[in-house]
């Protein structure tokens, strides 16, 4: 089959579901992924054949994103922080409010002067991107990290990057009294929790909400805050001196969020706003 054909008809296949752009967009990067072309190649090239056997692994995938299957899990990939982080529908897929704590984190600790040999907490690592990119990017730290499902870790601890930079994956409730850490400090104490509301779920894409694991998206109506309230409890415990945490947050929550972690005792916390001027992040220190 011609590659021009093949765009063509997987562009109709998939503009049920998506605007034209983004139809196009994900059929492109489907497959530079798969073969290796580019979104110019029928161009340059109208004459261009894919063979059966690519053609053979690229239907079944543009059949799962006619479903509404998200790219990233049709590819087993996802981008964060300028790296590929293997994904599956056992984590949440990485999204850039989250690479914006990690940026706001490593600028924090180079401010701070902590940005080697010291100790970071992740909570909730889901796919582990956050534990990464922080023992990435801050070389020589000791990064631990805790979620409570089995397949995140499992998933987390997948990730392809040079091993002597590994974050310390373990299995942990973060709503339960107490993490098993002992008597364990941490200079930096990150989490993407759990925080849209259920009444909330109407205005969360089918693509998201058919696919992504509700227990790392999803918190009661009634009680919107509890991973923050727990979150608060093990960092004022865990907290080292001088350090600092952030939570990313529902941006219609910004206040309440602030205040769970005022009420925990931490005197200098802050919300951070995003490019759109919503409030995205609570920075809290000691």
């Amino acid at each position: 089959m011609l590659l021009r054909e093949l765009i063509r008809q997987s562009e109709d296949a998939l503009k049920r579901l998506y605007p034209e752009t983004e139809a196009r967009q994900m059929v492109f990067l489907l497959l530079e992924h798969l073969i290796g072309t580019q979104r110019h190649t029928h161009i340059v090239d109208p004459g261009f054949q894919v063979c059966d056997y690519d053609l053979a692994r690229v239907l079944p995938c543009i059949d799962r994103l006619s479903q509404g299957e998200p790219l990233q899990y049709v590819t087993g990939q996802a981008w964060f922080y300028g790296r590929s982080f293997n994904v599956n529908r056992d984590v949440l897929i990485p999204r850039p409010e989250t690479e914006l704590l990690c940026r706001i984190a490593i600028e924090q600790a180079h401010k701070c002067g902590m940005a080697k040999n010291i100790s970071i907490l992740d909570l909730c690592t889901g796919s582990g991107c956050i534990a990464w990119t922080m023992a990435l990017e801050l070389p020589g730290s000791r990064v631990l990290a805790a979620d409570i499902s089995d397949g995140a870790l499992a998933t987390a601890a997948s990730q392809n990057f040079p091993s002597g930079h590994a974050p310390t994956f373990f299995k942990a409730d973060v709503l339960s009294d107490k993490l098993p850490l002992g008597q364990q400090k941490f200079d930096i104490i990150l989490s993407n929790p759990p925080y849209v509301m259920e009444r909330e779920k109407p205005l969360i894409r089918s693509n998201v909400l058919d696919w992504e694991p509700s227990l790392a998206l999803f918190v009661p109506d009634d009680d919107p805050l509890k991973f923050y309230r727990a979150i608060a409890s093990h960092a004022s415990v865990l907290l080292s001196e001088g350090g600092f945490g952030i939570v990313e947050i529902n941006e219609a929550l910004g206040p309440q969020t602030a205040g769970v972690f005022t009420l925990a005792g931490f005197r200098h916390t802050s919300i951070i706003r995003d490019l759109s001027s919503r409030p995205r992040h609570i920075l809290y220190r000691r």
